[in-house]
């Protein structure tokens, strides 16, 4: 249960700090890939080895016909796309746990500095190089971080990398058995002493199966990019209020304006 408890709040951080298309992402890598690898996997491909037989008593010919069949299981070539695409999140998610805990050490140097009874020159060069780097968090009111700054940057990072990870399985499971399990494989391989006929255990099934998580690689891959673009025109349009955003003015006493890129003559 413990561990349970500590994946849960572990989403939860992740959901927190994450866009509504990431969110979509988080809850198809979960609900899609853990459970149903879980909870069917082991049903569909228990038998993948014991039921693969061969026309032919030579020994040895059914084991290399096995490995030249299915270089890598089916179930864990799955768990460790699984790993590779979640692997960006986590290291994302451990930037956002830094940011939270630098946070929390800025503020409370910030109040013994405000504590200070005697402010000199110096505690007031500290207290201002302090709030300048609370600033750059970019902290909402609610205590959540922003993606901004660093930030985004690293988000924008973790899903470039996810959807290399993601198209670079999809073509290695496309590369190693294609998207169809064919009910007879056809085997010639030392020591099997002719050409062999193998047989793979309930064929439809698995070929439903692999075109099943072939569409939820598909739909990940789909999301990663919309949120990759989504990403990028945010960026731009913030950019664009910034540049299109006009000049400060600041008036004098005697109304004349000043502009915020002048300066005042002592």
């Amino acid at each position: 249960m413990g561990d349970w408890g500590f994946l849960e709040k572990l989403l939860d951080q992740v959901q927190e700090h994450s866009t509504v298309i990431g969110k979509i992402w988080l809850t198809v890598l979960f609900i899609f890939r853990i459970l149903i690898l879980g909870l069917a996997g082991e049903s569909v491909w228990g038998d993948e080895q014991s039921d693969f037989l061969c026309n032919t008593k030579q020994p040895g010919c059914t084991n290399v016909c096995y490995d030249k069949a299915f270089p890598i299981s089916h179930i864990r070539y799955w768990v460790l796309q699984f790993l590779f695409v979640s692997t960006p999140t986590l290291i994302y998610l451990g930037h956002v746990i830094y940011l939270s805990r630098l946070d929390e050490k800025l503020k409370q140097k910030e109040s013994e500095l405000r504590a200070v009874p005697i402010k000199d020159l110096k505690v007031e060069q500290a207290l201002a190089v302090v709030e300048k780097k609370i600033s750059k968090i970019c902290v909402a009111e609610d205590g959540h971080i922003k993606i901004r700054g660093p930030l985004m940057c690293s988000y924008i990072t973790s899903v470039i990398c996810k959807s290399i990870f993601e198209a670079g399985f999809l073509l290695g499971q496309w590369y190693l058995y294609g998207f169809s399990m064919p009910a007879v494989f056809v085997c010639e391989r030392v020591p099997c002493p002719h050409r062999v006929d193998c047989f793979v255990s309930r064929p439809t099934e698995k070929t439903i199966f692999i075109i099943f998580m072939l569409v939820v690689g598909l739909i990940s891959l789909g999301l990663n990019l919309m949120e990759l673009i989504h990403l990028c025109c945010k960026n731009m349009s913030q950019c664009g209020n910034l540049l299109d955003r006009p000049a400060e003015t600041y008036t004098r006493p005697w109304g004349r304006g000043l502009s915020s890129g002048q300066k005042t003559l002592s």
